[in-house]
């Protein structure tokens, strides 16, 4: 995989949470991990208020059809 080196203004009490917890070799992937899966997560969360906004755009019109269709459905019960 390919990488780029890129510049970050980060605050200092996260910077030396950093230093105390990863190692100064690993924290470029350290980071990418935690920027990848806040990433995903994001794309996750996306994805559910897409699926809840299609949901209540779709329910009027299948209450509506349920209506329509509701006389023939209880007709066959009595």
């Amino acid at each position: 995989m390919q990488t780029l080196k890129v510049n970050f203004t980060i605050p200092e009490d996260v910077i030396g949470m950093l230093k105390a917890y990863v190692g100064e070799r690993q924290r470029s992937s350290f980071v990418a991990a935690a920027i990848r899966e806040k990433l995903i997560h994001l794309e996750r969360e996306q994805l559910r208020q897409a699926l809840i906004e299609g949901y209540l755009a779709q329910r009027e019109e299948d209450m509506a059809l349920n209506k329509e269709w509701e006389s023939a459905t209880l007709e066959s019960w009595g």
